[in-house]
């Protein structure tokens, strides 16, 4: 394998899975009815507070624009990270009943680098519990061992379009961008490993399909199947169909080969 692509570094939300919708949205609402609250963010609304990254800022921008009598709360700050916790709890028991699958070609990817050596890390803002869920209740319970990082929450004070956790895990991995390839949904997503250097792969989600992707690789429908190819949404490529090392390589202007 050529040393051009050492390592991918994946999204979680969005990119691994639909995880937002009908995952976090109602894991959301769940928490809002535990604690007594007549919040409800429907499909519509929750699209627009995608905008802000991370949940408890989630909760925070909500409660300045929708209900700001509740800024007035002693202990605001711990009372949003118990709020979120809930949710949490909410949202890990919703992947443990196989309520969340994984996208399209991401599991044969995932076994594709562990086969060809490619190191492979998480660079999300959601949870760690909620990274450890997904993987365990999608790949099996040995599968968060096969990432070398997993750089998830609060580990970095700036979120998603601040570069700051794909620093963080290029760091951990001791690895430079240009050997990495990140794989994202949104834009936030794509600004923020833009701006630490890396080569981007967007997969679109309900979500984000009408956002900016200026400046990424590749725009594409999914990661692909051999038997259910990608659409390519933006962008060119030598190979079609599915990504694998050989496309990795393409987008590093290296010919790769493939089977």
């Amino acid at each position: 394998m050529n040393s051009a692509v050492r390592a991918v570094l994946f999204d979680v939300d969005g990119t691994l899975a639909d995880t937002e919708r009908d995952g976090h949205r109602l894991a959301f609402n769940a928490a809002f009815e535990e604690f007594g609250l007549n919040w409800e963010w429907e499909v519509e609304l929750y699209g627009e507070l995608l905008a802000i990254t991370g949940g408890k800022e989630r909760i925070r921008h909500f409660m300045e624009s929708h209900a700001p009598a509740e800024l007035s709360r002693s202990g605001l700050d711990d009372w949003i990270a118990g709020l979120h916790k809930v949710k949490t709890k909410h949202y890990v028991n919703l992947l443990e009943n196989g309520g969340i699958p994984l996208r399209p070609g991401v599991a044969r990817l995932i076994h594709h680098l562990r086969d060809t050596n490619i190191k492979m890390a998480i660079a999300t803002t959601t949870t760690p519990e909620n990274v450890t869920a997904l993987l365990k209740s999608t790949l099996g319970e040995d599968s968060p061992g096969w990432f070398d990082v997993i750089g998830a929450g609060d580990i970095v004070p700036g979120k998603k379009p601040e570069p700051d956790i794909y620093h963080w895990v290029l760091d951990q991995l001791g690895l430079p961008a240009q050997q990495c390839v990140a794989i994202e949904d949104s834009e936030n997503g794509l600004r923020a490993s833009l701006a630490a250097g890396l080569d981007t792969i967007i997969t679109i989600s309900d979500y984000t399909r009408l956002q900016d992707f200026s400046g990424a690789a590749v725009v594409l429908s999914d990661l692909g199947e051999p038997a259910q190819p990608f659409t390519v949404l933006e962008g060119n490529l030598p190979f079609t169909g599915w990504v694998d090392s050989a496309l990795l390589l393409s987008l590093k202007g290296e010919y790769g080969g493939r089977p």
